[in-house]
């Protein structure tokens, strides 16, 4: 039988450690209780563990599992690189023979300002001459031109690769005769030492190996056309580009020939993933930490998978501030934030500058992959908040261009590669009318749109005439709804595991419904009422795993940060098997270990956790757990468990279009987004629409590890503003007024509730009105959403100075029908009335005051509220989960 199993963690490869190593700083950042953990791991001294100090525990790790420390140059430092050319010139005395075994590139090409990283594939055979070093890069009066590493490549033995910062640098100097200068690792540590200490270093004879390479060159970065295109996620964030043969003058061959640029099609900008041993993949987490603010003129972050790292290396203990959803921050992107580095230093930052920095990190990127500097963008947003999005991007990066004129809304850009695959397999209907339904699915949010398309073929060019909506949308509803019950699910397992010794709960003790009952149940009670047996069991299973630590900061920093691992602990491997479940079709079951398990059968996924490590509550003190359960979970329990929710959120945006007749107008139901690859979506729909129409490819194409779903936004807009750039179609693009899912009240002086703005109305019909006396300074509004949570105040401040006269001929002029005659005309001397209305091209509400004094018509400040503040997310890291 053909054995196919998945082990996270597992290095397949070449690899000379058989244990774990650590460094003296990775240590020092640790708490003890990580350090006990790590001697248990690692078999050290179990006996005398809970005996010993923490500076013991420290060397003692150390001793028997320290890591070989490596000097490289990699942070610049001003006066260092005349210093170790200084050194070089004077020291380097003793030449080495390496009988031609150190093997370089044939050719080579640095630019300047761009770092030299592994993909960039500058390969070298050491012939076991080598370790990881300081390399000198001199032309032949040994004039120093740069700075480089040799860094180790895991894959294969005695084979490295260069790398170099880019604030390092590459000197150009009039003789080209380039060569390599290798040293041995005491004369490396004797230059590094050179560069970072400004006093003299006492006299040396350096041995060394002269390479020289055949062909290098130093080459300018080139400013492109070419539009780099960035799906800016609540949870993760792609990007890409379309090459034309001609994107920059001479494109980097070196990196065409192992097939890192693809000319002519579209790129994808490829991230380093550290968590999994440095693969290099098309998505990145939307998350950032800040690593040092003792600068707070400089602020330096960890971003997208390096923040997760760090947040996890630290057990998830560090003081550091994390940020996650930050494309929540639109409604909000001026508002100051306070942050935290892990040794305690504090800065006041506007959250502008916290969304720059992460864009930047990605065009970065994309300029390193692509050697060429980017001046335009793309960058898709929500259709309902495209205005205020390309509004954030045009303030926060000046320097950029930011498409605006030609800029697709995500289920804009998803629905044209359905209209591009149309053209290009001719398969339209010339003029004819297409109706299609597009359903968003992303991490954190979940959106429906409808359109209407129709695609002629003219004289000279395709005419697309589109006409879009936004219909519905669940602001909390996205792929951590998915990994949140799959967290919860865990914690009662675990727990009762570890309470009881068995696994005494399964899915269908918890929720007692059989599958083909739920869609029904759901109907009949609600989606609370399926889980209301479950949710009394994680209730119940806080005594024992305790996950709810913003309830544990008035107790001691160790309880506190054991409850805090122990959440973030469980959420990490939640959403790991949420990826593993949903991402291969051979996967039944799944479990957790610790070293590569021999026994692994082709339906078993096996995900391999460094330092498991629970804190659980056992007469009401903390009790350390380190052995793993012997715990299986499989996809139908997952698929059981996540049935009602995905049914629930299906309904509520195609109940309405199914009651009435209009969802067999749509003849294509297109589902996008990272989590609509989850069967029990399309499972759902099928209640609803028949599953022919349903568009959803899920296991064809995919771009390595990244679904096709999460890159069909990238890939639509890409294909679209191609198609522009060359005159291959003319697009009429509609957008008309949404579906607005939310209600504004206001209460008068008597304690009624008026309502001002009614749910699900069209945005360009509505307004309202709330009349309060002259005096008046402030007036509450009240946002209700779809739910009926608890609403959301906003209070508009009215102040006298504001008001100016007026005549209602100004008002009409300016406000048109938001604000009618009569209901001015009937404005009494002292009265001021608020009239509310929503924002044809703003997802929100503004509020204008007019008043009447001695018959004279005076009219206050306009306000605009957004309809989605980040206050009103559902936030699963909040500390009460």
């Amino acid at each position: 039988m053909n054995k196919y199993s998945y082990k996270l963690y597992a290095n397949n490869r070449y690899t000379e450690k058989k244990y774990m190593t650590y460094t003296r700083v990775e240590l020092m950042e640790m708490t003890t209780f990580q350090l006990r953990n790590i001697c248990y791991k690692e078999k050290l001294v179990t006996g005398l563990m809970n005996t010993l100090t923490r500076d013991q525990l420290i060397e003692t790790i150390l001793r028997y599992r320290g890591a070989e420390e490596t000097l490289l140059i990699k942070e610049r430092k001003d006066g260092g690189f005349e210093r170790v050319e200084a050194a070089m010139q004077t020291y380097l005395k003793t030449p080495l023979s390496d009988n031609g075994e150190i093997k370089i590139p044939a050719k080579m090409s640095l630019y300047n300002g761009m770092k030299i990283d592994k993909p960039d594939q500058y390969l070298v055979e050491t012939g076991g001459f080598l370790t990881e070093s300081n390399v000198l890069l001199v032309n032949e009066q040994l004039e120093l031109c740069g700075l480089l590493n040799l860094r180790k490549d895991d894959q294969y033995p005695n084979r490295y690769f260069l790398a170099a910062d880019q604030a390092i640098g590459i000197r150009q100097t009039k003789n080209k005769n380039y060569s390599f200068i290798f040293l041995r690792k005491q004369d490396s540590e004797y230059m590094y030492k050179t560069y970072y200490q400004e006093h003299p270093l006492p006299p040396t004879n350096l041995h060394y190996y002269k390479v020289p390479i055949p062909d290098l060159e130093i080459k300018e970065l080139e400013t492109t056309t070419a539009i780099l295109a960035i799906d800016f996620g609540t949870t993760n964030t792609t990007a890409g580009v379309y090459l034309d043969s001609d994107y920059v003058s001479s494109p980097c061959s070196h990196d065409l020939l192992n097939k890192r640029i693809h000319l002519n099609t579209i790129n994808f900008v490829a991230f380093p993933d550290s968590l999994h041993q440095n693969e290099w993949i098309e998505v990145v987490p939307t998350v950032m930490s800040v690593a040092d603010c003792s600068n707070p003129d400089q602020i330096n972050y960890h971003v997208g998978y390096d923040a997760l790292k760090m947040m996890k290396k630290n057990s998830y203990t560090s003081l550091a501030t994390k940020f996650q959803g930050i494309k929540r921050w639109v409604s909000n992107y001026t508002k100051l934030e306070e942050v935290m580095d892990a040794n305690g230093n504090t800065a006041i930052v506007p959250r502008s500058q916290i969304i720059r920095e992460f864009l930047l990190y990605i065009i970065r990127m994309a300029e390193h992959q692509f050697k060429c500097r980017f001046k335009h963008l793309h960058i898709s947003s929500p259709v309902k908040l495209k205005t205020q999005f390309l509004d954030m991007f045009h303030a926060i990066l000046p320097e950029y261009q930011i498409e605006t004129e030609h800029a697709l809304d995500e289920g804009m850009a998803v629905l044209y590669n359905t209209i591009a695959n149309q053209i290009e397999n001719n398969s339209f209907m010339d003029g004819k009318k297409y109706k299609a339904l597009v359903i968003d699915c992303g991490g954190g949010t979940t959106d429906l749109s409808s359109c209407q398309f129709a695609i002629e073929d003219g004289h000279i060019s395709y005419k697309i005439d589109i006409h879009t909506t936004y219909e519905n949308g669940d602001t909390n509803f996205g792929g951590n709804n998915i990994t949140y019950r799959i967290f919860q699910f865990m914690k009662i397992v675990f727990s009762n595991y570890y309470s009881r010794g068995t696994s005494v709960y399964d899915i269908d003790t918890l929720i007692d419904i059989p599958g083909k009952d739920i869609y029904r149940y759901v109907d009949d009670y609600g989606v609370e009422a399926v889980y209301e047996q479950f949710e009394k069991a994680f209730r119940e299973a806080e005594d024992i795993i305790p996950t709810r630590f913003k309830e544990y900061e008035n107790r001691t920093r160790d309880e506190y940060l054991r409850v805090r691992n122990n959440y973030y602990f469980l959420w990490e491997m939640a959403e790991e098997m949420k990826k593993e479940f949903f991402r291969k079709t051979g996967i039944l079951r799944s479990r957790f270990y610790s070293e590569k398990d021999l026994q692994q059968e082709s339906d078993l996924n096996v995900t391999a956790v460094d330092r498991w490590c629970l804190s659980l509550v056992e007469n009401n003190q903390f009790k350390d757990v380190y052995d793993y359960p012997n715990v299986f979970f499989n996809i139908k329990e997952i698929n059981h468990l996540i049935k009602a929710d995905i049914y629930d959120i299906v309904r509520e945006f195609l109940e309405e279009f199914y009651e009435n007749g209009q969802l067999s107008e749509y003849s294509i139901i297109k589902l996008t987004g990272q989590s609509c690859k989850i069967d029990a979506f399309r499972e759902a729909l099928k209640e609803f629409v028949p599953g022919r129409s349903i568009e959803f490819r899920q296991k064809a194409d995919n771009v390595g590890k990244v679904p096709e779903l999460k890159l069909s936004c990238l890939r639509g807009a890409l294909r679209y503003l191609n198609a522009k750039k060359i005159g291959m179609i003319e697009t009429n693009v509609t957008n008309h007024a949404p579906v607005v899912p939310y209600a504004v009240s206001a209460f008068t002086h008597n304690r009624q509730e008026k309502l001002l703005i009614s749910s699900l109305e069209r945005l360009n019909q509505i307004h309202g009105s709330i009349s309060r006396p002259w005096g008046v300074t402030e007036v509450e509004f009240f946002l209700t959403g779809s739910d009926n949570q608890t609403p959301y105040k906003y209070i508009y401040i009215n102040r006298k100075e504001d008001f100016t006269p007026t005549l209602y001929e100004n008002i009409a002029a300016q406000y048109q029908d938001k604000i009618p005659q009569d209901e001015t005309d009937s404005i009494t001397n002292g009265e001021v009335k608020f009239f509310v209305f929503a924002a044809e091209d703003h997802w929100g509400f503004h509020v204008v005051p007019v008043a009447r004094r001695e018959e004279q018509l005076f009219v206050g400040n306009k306000a605009f509220f957004a309809f989605e503040t980040e206050l009103s997310e559902l936030d699963f890291f909040d500390g009460l989960k």
